[in-house]
């Protein structure tokens, strides 16, 4: 499943978080919910119908004819997606690594020369943590039905919303997102999270700078956590293939 997220990578976020805190001295920690702690909600066809517009809302049709993609998270890692390759291509400082997703392993450079044995393998791995987590943030409607997930209607504050939780798989099961959808066929606005490894509970995140790809799909550029701390999504190109971005060559060797 390509949601599995990086503990290193969220780890990045948690200190954005706790920065957050520091800057705001806001204690932004909300406990789960009774609502999404047990079992309570509507799952079914509204849920899945709820899940479904707003798939429809950021083009889910379109992403799956996005084959290739190219985006910097954050200012620092940048990222070229083969989609049909099954390849990623992330540089950050003076790091390459191509990294084939299936098996995690291909050539690793560090300053323009070749690297190998145990510091190329935890440039991998930290390749790989980079990726999982930016992708997420990049697209994570596509992973609505993914297996293991459940989705539910919940009433929170007098509002129906979302809530998606990914019950299996990966290093953080049990993680809940709250989806909080704009008007009618629009994008949703933001969400709240609840993730294990974070100590914040209830985590409010915009969802803004809706972009459209040249294939059509929508994606979010622009973040703010808990309405102080931006994180962008920069230089975000998408098309069919890697010969539309000229991205053909960014694979081979050496």
């Amino acid at each position: 499943m390509w949601l599995r997220r990086g503990v290193r990578a969220l780890a990045g976020l948690l200190l954005v978080l706790l920065l957050a805190l520091v800057v705001t001295g806001v204690a932004m920690h909300e406990p789960l919910p009774p609502e999404l702690a047990g079992d309570d909600g509507e799952t079914g066809e509204r849920a899945d119908a709820m899940a479904r517009a707003i798939q429809e809302a950021v083009r889910l049709e379109d992403w799956e004819r996005t084959r290739a993609v190219r985006w910097t998270f954050r200012g620092a890692h940048e990222h070229l997606w083969d989609r049909d390759g099954g390849r990623v291509r992330v540089r950050w400082d003076d790091v390459e690594v191509r990294l084939r997703l299936h098996d995690r392993g291909g050539p690793v450079t560090v300053g323009g020369q070749a690297v190998a044995g145990d510091e190329a393998a935890e440039l991998r791995e930290d390749a790989y943590a980079m990726f999982i987590n930016d992708s997420f943030w990049l697209q994570p409607t596509q992973s609505f039905f993914d297996e293991g997930v459940t989705r539910r209607v919940v009433t929170l504050r007098g509002e129906e919303v979302l809530a998606i939780t990914y019950g299996s798989g990966g290093v953080t099961p049990g993680d809940t997102y709250v989806w909080f959808g704009g008007e009618e066929g629009a994008p949703p606005v933001r969400w709240k999270m609840w993730v294990s490894i974070l100590p914040i509970g209830g985590v409010d995140v915009s969802w803004q700078g809706w972009q459209e790809l040249a294939t059509g799909a929508k994606v979010s550029t622009e973040h703010l956590i808990e309405g102080v701390v931006p994180l962008r999504l920069e230089d975000v190109e998408g098309a069919e293939s890697l010969e539309a971005l000229d991205e053909a060559d960014a694979f081979d060797a050496p």
